[in-house]
């Protein structure tokens, strides 16, 4: 498939894509990602591999649009883990050692 990615005109394929991000280590998610194979990466991470340009040069936009009309999965935002957060009470007895349960 022919796309445009910072003015310059690639040639992609699916196998291309899963060729090139092979064995390339899915850096920390903090915006748009792409689902590669078993990972997802950064968009910009996997616009940095496929095209040999700096991330500066292309918008995750670009890279997203080209991804998915090659039918990879993108996300817009990366999934947050939920976090449990102690309250005060629970706090105070986990270091007393008293036996407040931890789901009040």
């Amino acid at each position: 498939m022919r796309c445009v990615i910072a003015r310059y005109p690639f040639d992609l394929s699916k196998s291309g894509v899963l060729a090139s991000m092979k064995g390339v280590k899915p850096e920390l998610i903090t915006g748009e990602s792409v689902t590669i194979g078993r990972r997802r990466y950064p968009v910009k991470q996997v616009g940095e591999v496929i095209t040999r340009q700096d991330r500066r040069d292309f918008t995750s936009g670009e890279v997203t649009r080209a991804m998915a009309r090659l039918g990879f999965a993108c996300h817009d935002h990366p999934e947050a883990a939920p976090v449990h957060v102690l309250t005060p009470l629970q706090t105070a007895s986990a270091l007393l050692g008293s036996p407040v349960p931890l789901d009040v």
